[in-house]
């Protein structure tokens, strides 16, 4: 059964390509650092300080900053079982009793979900095409709860919340807080699924900045008094049902050049289920289908009047570099540089990206300039799964506030520095 937690509100740091929650698991709690990621179910944690093996990691050969989780030093640590709901569900092939029977249940304990053996270790893969193995532990979670004043920290203890104890991975150096909506999941396990949570992500400006941090809300209190913000409604995927999928009707650029041939496979599913706009903080940039995608930069093209920065195109695989002036005016308002972008999503639901969300320096200044790049991308295959996908980069600086009780999800820009600073989540 979820532990039932009235509200929790943890910090989260922005690092290059995500935002990090802060796990403290075990006994004593070790803490560890993990990715927040509303694409997926899973919360796992990289397992033994040597043994921990990523394959295809190179970029963070280098930067091993994440401990890793120690079972054997935590008194409360223990196995999942094959009894468990949450082994069934991470063997959830067409037949998800088979790991349980080849580690030696027999059917009568299977089908009483009595069977005593531990949980066979399990292989979870990403849609991006990472692969984590390892087994199903169980340990304390704590969890810091909602109070009315800032310094007062009230800390909650969730036991048994069951995670992944991973020792090998594909392409995934950092562990993952998963905040779907399937029985594994952070909020599921907690009870939160017919509540919500909210969050507020920090400008990329702020990335591997330990002094500051943006909160991340969870239960009733993340979206009571929200009725200011516009709401789209979720919907629901028959492919992908723990996923947070909306509707995107239409992009406009400077509010006046609306990009023609939108698709209506961004706003509904075809019969396998393919289709919808996937809203994933486990996904840096927002990725659009063709022609759509070809459609926004030639509209784009046609309204900038700066030199292309084609060097920085190919280095980067961007497709939208331009060389800008770097000068006391264009630091005080750099939304007078490029036009804005705006997204229409369904039920009259309209949200300005804010400026820094679409064209971005991808460097220092130099000679009074500086080379900025559209930081959106093509979907790789709009075939088959989600038709478009709605990016950490692009929320920055906005409030968005998952409201599963009504199975909605509501926008407001905001300044989220500021708006961290107020609830006291700065270090001094």
């Amino acid at each position: 059964m979820p532990s039932q937690v009235s509200d929790m509100m943890e910090p989260l740091r922005g690092v290059r390509d995500g935002y990090l929650i802060s796990l403290n698991l075990g006994t004593p709690p070790q803490v560890i650092q993990v990715y927040m990621d509303t694409g997926s179910d899973l919360t796992w944690v990289p397992c033994g300080n040597l043994s921990f093996v990523c394959m295809d990691c190179d970029d963070y050969r280098n930067n091993r900053l994440m401990p890793t989780f120690s079972p054997s030093a935590s008194s409360s640590s223990h196995r999942d079982l094959c009894g468990s709901s949450f082994c069934l569900d991470i063997h959830s092939s067409e037949n998800s009793i088979d790991p349980c029977t080849i580690a030696g249940c027999s059917l009568t304990t299977l089908l009483k979900a009595t069977c005593p053996r531990p949980c066979p270790s399990f292989a979870y893969t990403y849609g991006g095409g990472g692969v984590v193995t390892g087994t199903l532990s169980r340990d304390t979670l704590r969890v810091h709860g909602v109070s009315s004043t800032p310094d007062n920290v009230v800390t909650r203890e969730i036991p048994k919340f069951c995670f992944g104890c991973i020792g090998s991975t594909y392409r995934e150096p950092i562990g993952i807080a998963g905040f779907g909506r399937g029985s594994l999941s952070l909020p599921s396990q907690l009870g939160f699924l017919k509540k919500g949570f909210s969050h507020c992500f920090l400008p990329f400006k702020y990335a591997n900045n330990p002094n500051i941090s943006s909160p991340l809300v969870v239960g009733d209190v993340a979206i009571s008094s929200k009725e200011n913000l516009q709401f789209t409604p979720m919907l629901k995927s028959p492919m992908y049902p723990n996923n947070y999928y909306i509707g995107l009707e239409a992009i406009t650029i400077d509010n006046a050049s609306a990009i023609t041939q939108m698709p209506l496979s961004l706003r509904e599913f075809d019969a396998q289920g393919n289709g919808g706009m996937l809203i994933d903080s486990g996904t840096t940039y927002t990725h659009l289908p063709e022609p759509l995608y070809s459609n926004l930069l030639s509209l784009l093209r046609s309204l900038i009047s700066y030199p292309r920065a084609k060097e920085m195109e190919t280095k980067t695989s961007f497709d939208l570099c331009y060389v800008v002036p770097y000068t006391i005016s264009t630091l005080t308002k750099p939304d007078d540089l490029f036009p804005s972008i705006t997204f229409h999503f369904l039920k009259n639901v309209s949200l300005v990206l804010p400026q820094g969300n679409h064209f971005y320096a991808m460097g220092a200044p130099a000679n009074s300039t500086v080379v900025k790049c559209l930081l959106f991308q093509a979907m790789d295959d709009e075939d088959y799964g989600p038709a478009g996908v709605f990016g950490s980069f692009q929320q920055q600086n906005v409030e968005v506030v998952y409201d599963l009780e009504k199975e909605r999800i509501g926008f407001q820009p905001m300044d989220c520095a500021s708006a961290a600073a107020s609830q006291g989540l700065h270090k001094k």
